[in-house]
């Protein structure tokens, strides 16, 4: 069970996801960090220094903080449009895969240098047998 076990952790699959959870992990507080510190500020300022946080209602003896939710809403659209604009950047710097090459539907006739279809045994212009 325990050789089970190691070659389960071992695999390929499981090595690429736990890096890609740490990354993403990493790569997350950047994206939250720029989202917060550079432009919820911007936000603020042509909003005029509205602050959705502040935003809340009673409700009997029950406090409800809607502005939190609306902060959270506009928080993981900004983030999920910088994370967008990342992905799309990425994107444009990979260079395009290689195409193979179409086969060729022509040849030349060795005798006459005509262009004739490729499955050809007998040129069409200068009537030679062609091999």
């Amino acid at each position: 069970m325990l050789k089970e076990f190691k070659d389960f952790v071992m695999r390929g699959n499981v090595l690429d996801l736990a890096v890609a959870v740490i990354i993403g992990g990493a790569f997350g507080k950047i994206v939250a960090s720029l989202v917060n510190d550079v432009i919820m500020p911007i936000i603020g300022i042509l909003m005029g220094g509205v602050s959705f946080i502040s935003l809340e209602a009673t409700v009997g003896s029950a406090v409800v903080k809607y502005g939190v939710f609306i902060q959270t809403i506009v928080d993981f659209l900004l983030v999920a449009f910088v994370v967008f604009l990342i992905v799309k950047a990425a994107n444009k710097m990979k260079k395009p895969a290689p195409t193979a090459p179409a086969e060729p539907t022509t040849k030349e006739c060795p005798y006459c240098f005509s262009v004739i279809p490729i499955k050809a045994t007998r040129c069409p212009n200068c009537t030679s047998e062609i091999k």
